[in-house]
């Protein structure tokens, strides 16, 4: 989340008259994030988040909107889109698509405890199990294409022996088929910033624009990788055991799931390596803008490399 199109609270007061939400009390620039412009509404109603999107197209946001509204209909404790006078969740705003969700309850942690990997562990496999009965397809927009695009795009940046590094697992996971593994809709980014948390319950899964369909387990390591992750890049075994153990239990890992699951720990530290050295040195403009560290990835996905993590359930 961040802010690039600035919206004042006249303009978005004009906006909500299409809308029967109540009138604009306060409006709040979100800063951290770096693909979206987001702000917190408060309305006589309630409570709200507007996101106006920079890259994603009118056309697109269908399967986005579409997707939070399945899952919250489902029990999953998602954004749930606001529909407008013509019933319809998206709008335009200052020239941007737009829509206004549901602001969800609890906070955000940077330091999870067992109990809440494990129950952040149920959480994703209870949507992955909602996700099933969801009909629209959406092939991932950072997979194997978007790597090969990518590469050449940021090794220019890098020191050589990091740059073979790249060139190496861009090579091995474009030799890797997902399609034997179980497929549905992934969330795709399911950051510890992207989860709200009431002490140990998990109250809400939000910014799903980068969901897709694809690989179940890839959406689990990406996961993994931040839930899981000490401050020395090296994945804690316990902690990832516990949520494994509670994703299992209410969507059960498959032994192809298992014997795959190393190469999925690399290529999920591989994507945001990748999308963070684009965001370093390719960075759009922006009035508030964090962008993330690609350092943090390059030691994850080495750490990776040195220990194969095996499955024990």
């Amino acid at each position: 989340m961040a802010v690039f199109t600035t919206v004042t609270e006249a303009e978005l007061s004009a906006w909500l008259k299409d809308y029967s939400l109540g009138q604009l009390q306060e409006l709040q620039g979100i800063s951290s994030g770096i693909e979206n412009t987001n702000y917190f509404v408060t309305t006589s109603n309630g409570r709200f988040v507007l996101t106006l999107f920079e890259k994603l197209t009118a056309d697109e946001l269908p399967f986005y909107l579409n997707l939070m509204a399945h899952l919250a209909r489902h029990g999953i404790p998602c954004p749930a889109p606001m529909a407008n006078r013509s019933n319809q969740f998206l709008g335009a705003l200052n020239g941007k698509p737009a829509c206004i969700v549901s602001r969800l309850s609890g906070k955000s942690t940077t330091a999870p405890t067992s109990e809440q990997c494990a129950a952040m562990g149920a959480m994703l496999g209870q949507m992955h199990v909602a996700g099933q009965s969801f009909s629209q397809n959406m092939p991932n927009p950072r997979g194997a294409t978007w790597r090969a695009a990518t590469l050449p795009k940021v090794r220019q940046f890098l020191d050589p022996l990091n740059a073979a590094l790249l060139d190496s697992e861009c090579a091995l996971h474009a030799q890797h088929n997902l399609l034997h593994l179980p497929q549905g809709i992934i969330h795709a980014d399911l950051f510890r910033d992207n989860v709200l948390l009431e002490e140990n319950r998990v109250g809400g899964l939000i910014d799903f624009y980068f969901a897709c369909s694809d690989a179940l387990l890839y959406d689990v390591a990406i996961t993994i990788n931040d839930w899981c992750m000490n401050s020395d890049c090296k994945l804690d075994a316990g902690r990832a055991q516990i949520f494994l153990c509670a994703y299992h239990a209410v969507r059960p890992l498959l032994d192809s799931e298992r014997d795959a699951w190393p190469t999925m720990l690399r290529l999920a530290a591989l994507r945001f390596w990748l999308s963070r050295l684009f965001d370093k040195y390719l960075p759009r403009d922006g009035e508030l803008i964090h962008a993330h560290d690609p350092a943090h990835f390059e030691r994850v996905l080495k750490n990776h490399i040195a220990t194969k993590t095996t499955i024990w359930l």
